[in-house]
């Protein structure tokens, strides 16, 4: 009985050499795969685990890079980085799509069935794949209600899902009312949970170093933020038992 492995995987991207880190379920059948995308900080062993846990459900898992293999610890140099990123949906599809070309290039990858999940920069990254017309099952976010160009949420072709906490700064109500205007605009069949009393990025852990104002861990939203990524991929993307031994059916 083989087990879940994991290794790192290289690609260009934004005019950087990318690290990401893949996960691969057990057998050797096609499956459905799931895009991760991490905080404004950059890949982390946070999002590693995430993928290792969905390859453990029976999912393809990829979390990608945004820094060209670096993590940004220090809040400006983050900001530096990330806002003109977010300023730029052109860029921000290039790290997806460039992602996304190294999910379907992996054999254990059933191309049909992709979804892509991302928290911050990296969620506002799935949802401008969704715009530009990616073929995805599902996009769910974490505290990224970012806006499009005008129209382009009509190219979204999948549920989308979006969490944010009540007390989130960076994502006022405001900004919330937006995102959900655009979604409901373009027709797109979309979700949002309010997750009273948590701060911008309520699902991360507690990290080492300084982080931007307005950020704060909830321990148990956070547990039920994931549980709603999965009741996503659940819906959408489930995992049905490979012909040879492969994962158990999650439905």
């Amino acid at each position: 009985m083989t087990t879940m492995t994991t290794r790192t995987v290289e690609y260009p991207a934004d005019g950087l050499t990318m690290t990401g880190h893949l996960a691969l379920p057990a057998g050797t059948g096609r499956g459905p795969a799931v895009l991760i995308g991490p905080e404004g900080m950059g890949l982390s062993d946070v999002e590693r685990r995430r993928a290792d846990a969905l390859a453990e459900l029976g999912y393809v898992a990829l979390a990608f890079d945004l820094h060209g293999a670096r993590y940004l610890g220090d809040p400006e140099e983050m900001l530096a980085r990330c806002l003109p990123l977010l300023a730029d949906p052109d860029r921000m599809r290039d790290i997806g799509r460039s992602a996304l070309d190294v999910l379907h290039a992996e054999p254990r990858t059933d191309p049909d069935r992709i979804a892509a999940v991302g928290y911050g920069t990296g969620g506002a990254v799935a949802l401008e794949l969704g715009r530009d017309g990616a073929d995805l099952r599902a996009i769910g976010t974490v505290n990224a209600l970012t806006t499009g160009r005008p129209g382009e949420a009509a190219n979204i072709r999948c549920p989308v899902w979006a969490g944010v906490g009540s007390e989130d700064p960076i994502m006022p109500p405001a900004q919330r009312e937006a995102f959900t205007a655009e979604m409901q605009a373009a027709g797109v069949d979309w979700r949002l949970t309010v997750y009273g009393g948590a701060l911008h990025a309520f699902h991360h852990p507690p990290v080492d170093h300084p982080t931007v104002r307005g950020v704060g861990h909830h321990p148990r939203h956070a547990q039920r933020a994931w549980r709603d990524v999965l009741d996503l991929l659940a819906e959408c993307l489930p995992v049905t038992e490979a012909p040879d031994g492969g994962p158990a059916v999650r439905t």
